[in-house]
């Protein structure tokens, strides 16, 4: 099918020339929205065939025309009008998509209402174009699962080529990678953003937990989960985080963000590296020194750079926690808890509404939703569902003990540091368990292609000092560059 569009949107765009253009009548958002779902048609379900998107909103182009009658009739709402967005198929839209975290079981629920997140990036103008295809549920399925593979979605594939696409957000970052859409929200317990922004050469922020509302988000993790921007620079990323921070009664984490309203946008200075303090850490295993996720010369290349922009390095800090024993168990039974809660209020029509019914389920339809098993769930199933369990308890006490005072806030402190600056994503662990912020950055190519990426991390609601940070390494060194991409 040959159609054509306007030359300018042929090129990535950033959300100021998006804005810019579709103010002064170059283009439409409808135009946008349509140059989208046939880069979508052509790119992601057919030609390269990277299966980043799992639904589309079929109201996307009305939303998109009311859109843009709004802008002639009473002007913008702010920077994402009219902006299409991607989220996570674990993210609830009270409209016509489903909601499944990958899974068959899930594959026809229809959610009666928005996320809190949701309801935001509505109010603020920005479209949602439907959702991403997700680790299925969130990585909670199996040990062997590929990350970015759903029973209900298939296999991710990175558009740089034949290399591990990270997970569990791994459709929302390749479809920004691959411009599919602007900008698109995932979800992080532990690596779910930082490690699909690094692996696709994108932006990717992992907030404070309780930055960003979790309701109406399918759980795994009460003391971990939280959703967070992924965007081609980091400015959109910012733009995308301000848009869906608030409180909300509906979750208890996001109390504590009360009276925090951070102008991100105020830390977008390219000179923001002047007289920062970065501390780098080196202490990680052989093993990920020897794995194709690192490399050596690159990220030399990134502290030579963070040197040049004005920052002191402070080199092989220590992080006294770093190498802790962690029992996982707060992981294990909290997914049980609240996935289990999370089922039990569905709909009647639902075919499950337990944990052991969604084991059942899966064993009933083993031919399409057991490729890998499913024995994450089935070791789950046996738990009781009430958070009293010893093991438990001991365990999220120690992680946050160990995260925090003998983690990140002891070295952020002892070397009067503004971020700790890591290879990779090797620290997610320890600020997921803390509930800390992380920006992941592109920081340029292997010899093989694959991208490489750096992660700057701090203490919590330091995501203005990250930002700050981020840009002016990104100015610095604008180490992007687009996938190769044939449809």
């Amino acid at each position: 099918m040959n159609i054509t569009f306007n030359e300018f949107l042929k090129e990535e765009r950033t959300i100021k020339e998006l804005q810019l253009a579709m103010d002064d009548g170059t283009i439409t958002s409808k135009e946008l929205v349509m140059y989208f779902l046939h880069r979508i048609a052509n790119i992601d379900q057919a030609g390269c065939n990277l299966n980043s998107v799992q639904e589309i909103n079929p109201d996307a182009i009305f939303l998109a025309e009311a859109l843009d009658f709004e802008r002639k009739s009473k002007g913008t709402r702010g920077p994402l009008h009219g902006v299409p967005v991607l989220l996570k198929d674990n993210i609830e839209t009270g409209d016509s998509m489903h909601t499944s975290a990958g899974t068959l079981a899930l594959e026809h629920h229809v959610a009666s209402q928005d996320a809190f997140l949701a309801k935001k990036l509505r109010e603020a103008g920005a479209i949602i174009l439907g959702k991403a295809n997700m680790t299925e549920l969130a990585n909670g399925m199996a040990s062997e699962m590929w990350a970015g593979y759903s029973a209900r979605g298939g296999q991710v594939i990175n558009p740089y080529g034949d290399f591990f696409v990270g997970g569990s957000s791994s459709g929302s970052a390749v479809a920004v990678a691959a411009n599919l859409t602007v900008l698109s929200v995932g979800t992080e317990t532990d690596a779910s953003i930082l490690s699909p922004a690094i692996q696709n050469s994108v932006v990717g922020i992992k907030p404070t937990v309780g930055l960003i509302s979790r309701s109406g988000i399918i759980p795994f993790s009460y003391s971990q989960d939280t959703a967070g921007p992924f965007a081609r620079n980091v400015t959109d990323a910012a733009l995308l985080l301000q848009a869906m921070t608030g409180v909300d009664p509906d979750d208890a984490a996001t109390f504590k963000s009360e009276g925090l309203k951070e102008d991100y946008t105020s830390f977008l200075v390219s000179d923001g590296l002047k007289d920062a303090r970065i501390g780098v850490f080196t202490g990680v295993s052989d093993e990920f020194l020897q794995s194709d996720e690192y490399d050596e010369e690159l990220f030399q290349k990134a502290i030579e750079s963070i040197k040049e922009a004005g920052a002191t390095i402070i080199e092989d800090i220590e992080i006294p926690a770093f190498d802790h024993d962690w029992s996982w168990g707060v992981l294990f039974y909290e997914l049980k808890h609240s996935l289990e809660n999370y089922l039990s209020k569905l709909p009647a029509h639902s075919p499950v509404h337990t944990f052991k019914e969604l084991v059942h389920f899966n064993q009933n339809v083993g031919d399409r939703a057991l490729k890998y098993g499913q024995d994450k769930l089935e070791q789950r199933a046996a738990l009781s569902n009430t958070l009293r369990n010893s093991d438990y308890l001991n365990a999220k006490l120690e992680d946050l003990f160990f995260s925090q005072q003998q983690g990140m806030d002891y070295t952020l402190k002892k070397y009067n540091l503004d971020a700790i600056l890591f290879p990779s994503y090797v620290g997610s662990t320890i600020s997921a368990k803390a509930g800390y912020p992380s920006i992941a950055v592109p920081a340029g190519f292997k010899e093989s292609g694959r991208p490489f990426g750096i992660t700057f991390a701090g203490t919590a609601f330091s995501e203005g000092t990250l930002i700050r940070i981020a840009y002016a390494f990104e100015q610095t060194t604008q180490h992007r560059r687009r996938p190769v991409l044939e449809s």
